[in-house]
């Protein structure tokens, strides 16, 4: 492994520490404390004829070695605070942490603030508008913190499931701790939850979303991709006529690896990632283009798409009707628009018999999906005038999509979830402990499908594995725990961490280091990978 993948060890200042020893133990007549090693300096030690100090020329023991930690931890050494390899932090000036602490999320919490100031602009009972103005008073403070990389506070009580959770870890792993000097991934968490608790607290916004309008305006703006991918599966899906079985299912191997990658790609739109991002951009990003998927299949670095296609064919041929396959769902707007293509897929081919889709409780990470995100994208897709430049085949082929997915829902067929868990600072490691509950439920599923990037950090720990890590190592308990389900994750890749490149990982990863920098961040590259966990054993906890 190469040890280009560890970030340097912090300076540690010996002679800092020397000095607050020795203040220690000086009594404020500059003698010693009682029981000191020796007296001042410059003092008589009251030995008589004792010799002067003595040098020794150490020529032949072995030279002196540098002594690098082990890595990863042993499982009873990792905690919050101290991942399995090392943790990003902010201040971390070769990771991505450090432009995210430093200027990507101020200019977000910037931008959330300019929405909120519309919509304050857009009222008049003075009770909403001075408990709003609260609001803004709170953000601003916020923005401050941030800012000046203040020390991590407890979280307020606002009634929210998870304040225990996240109070308890700031006490246990994170007391002192600083935006910048806190693990990249948790302090990241933290800002999104104290921008939460801005409006939770309120009498009037405690449901308000900042981010609602980027979210809506951004799928609007997607014109071209959503009516790509309406006008081929606005009417159930039909293989050919004739076809024998084997070509039958070549057929719907084909259309399950194309299919894959649109939900893989289209992840490329991550709001807190494309602030600025023009029109053309965005249509650039979220091309579906058979000829455009077959150019970036080569992308996707580590690439268990195959084996992703039999382990949900072999659902069917066990059940008949398919099992159970939940999405942890990541972006809203266009993304979540392609998962739902993908998951219309799987209900019709018999792949799967009920999907469950897993959202945040809350405004999360800008882009994340949330209940209301989710009410928006199919009540938008059956009633909203969001494409007036459309024709009328575009937009009745987008609402009988819609309707029927919403008929899903009434079945049954699809379901929409919303646990705490999702919205804390734990990552994934801790989701058998910390959420036993979650954990259990996720059990009975045959396969979990954790979109982007977020969801892949937290699956990982957001540490600086080495890229030839095999995934089921560096997903710990949720591939080797009791009862752990298949999981695969679906990742377009926009930050450090990267694992499951295979042997040679290590060198693929520096030579993109060399002729590609910031290929972690620029969304070109992918991972599909997948880990087949302990489904049906027993869970245990302890």
């Amino acid at each position: 492994m190469s040890d280009s993948y560890f970030p340097p060890t912090p300076p540690h200042d010996a002679d800092t520490e020397d000095r607050q020893l020795v203040g220690k133990m000086t009594a404020p007549n500059g003698s010693l404390a009682p029981n000191a090693a020796a007296p001042p300096p410059n003092k008589a030690t009251g030995t008589k004829d004792a010799p002067g100090r003595v040098s020794l020329k150490l020529s032949h023991l072995p030279s002196r070695q540098v002594i690098k930690p082990v890595y990863p931890r042993s499982p009873s050494t990792i905690d919050p605070n101290n991942p399995p390899w090392p943790a990003y932090r902010g201040y971390h000036e070769y990771s991505f942490a450090y432009a995210t602490m430093g200027k990507r999320l101020p200019t977000i919490l910037g931008k959330a603030i300019e929405d909120v100031v519309v919509t304050l602009n857009q009222e008049y009972d003075e009770e909403r508008i001075v408990d709003l103005v609260h609001c803004i008073e709170r953000m601003d403070a916020l923005m401050q913190e941030l800012q000046a990389q203040a020390k991590l506070r407890p979280i307020i009580d606002d009634g929210e499931a998870d304040v225990a959770l996240w109070n308890k870890l700031i006490a246990k792993y994170f007391h002192g701790k600083t935006f910048m000097n806190a693990p990249w991934l948790f302090a990241e968490a933290y800002k999104y939850r104290r921008l939460q608790e801005c409006f939770s607290v309120s009498k009037y916004w405690k449901n308000y979303d900042v981010f609602f309008r980027q979210k809506c305006d951004t799928f609007s703006r997607s014109q071209d991709a959503v009516f790509e991918l309406s006008m081929r599966f606005a009417e159930p899906f039909k293989l050919k006529e004739g076809l024998s079985d084997l070509e039958n299912t070549e057929a719907e191997r084909l259309m399950f690896l194309e299919l894959t990658q649109i939900c893989l790609w289209g992840n490329s739109t991550d709001l807190s990632l494309l602030i600025n991002m023009t029109e053309d951009q965005i249509k650039s990003l979220q091309s579906t283009g058979g000829a455009h998927l077959a150019a970036t299949e080569k992308n996707i670095l580590g690439n268990h798409m195959h084996r992703l296609w039999e382990t949900v064919l072999d659902l069917r041929k066990v059940t008949e009707t398919g099992g159970r396959i939940d999405f942890v769902l990541d972006n809203a707007g266009f993304e979540l628009y392609c998962d739902c293509v993908y998951a219309d897929f799987l209900i019709q081919r018999g792949l799967a018999k009920e999907i469950r889709f897993h959202g945040k409780r809350y405004p999360w990470f800008v882009s994340d999906v949330t209940k209301k995100d989710w009410d928006w994208l199919l009540n938008s897709m059956v009633y909203g005038h969001l494409f007036p430049k459309a024709t009328e085949e575009e937009k009745d082929s987008l609402r009988r999509l819609g309707l029927r997915w919403k008929q899903y829902e009434k079945e049954g067929k699809w379901i929409y979830e919303q646990h705490p868990f999702w919205c804390t600072g734990f990552t994934f490691w801790e989701l058998h402990n910390e959420a036993p509950d979650l954990f259990l439920h996720l059990s009975r599923s045959d396969l979990v499908i954790f979109k982007g990037d977020l969801n892949h950090r937290k699956l990982t720990y957001d540490c600086a594995a080495p890229p030839s890590t095999e995934f089921e190592i560096a997903i710990g308990p949720m591939a080797s725990a009791a009862g752990a389900p298949r999981v695969c994750s679906l990742r377009t890749i926009k930050s450090d961490v990267v694992v499951g490149l295979g042997q040679e990982g290590d060198e693929l990863a520096e030579r993109l280091d060399k002729e590609e920098p910031g290929w972690k961040i620029s969304g070109k590259y992918a991972v599909v990978l997948l880990s087949e966990g302990r489904p049906g054993e027993k869970v245990i906890f302890t």
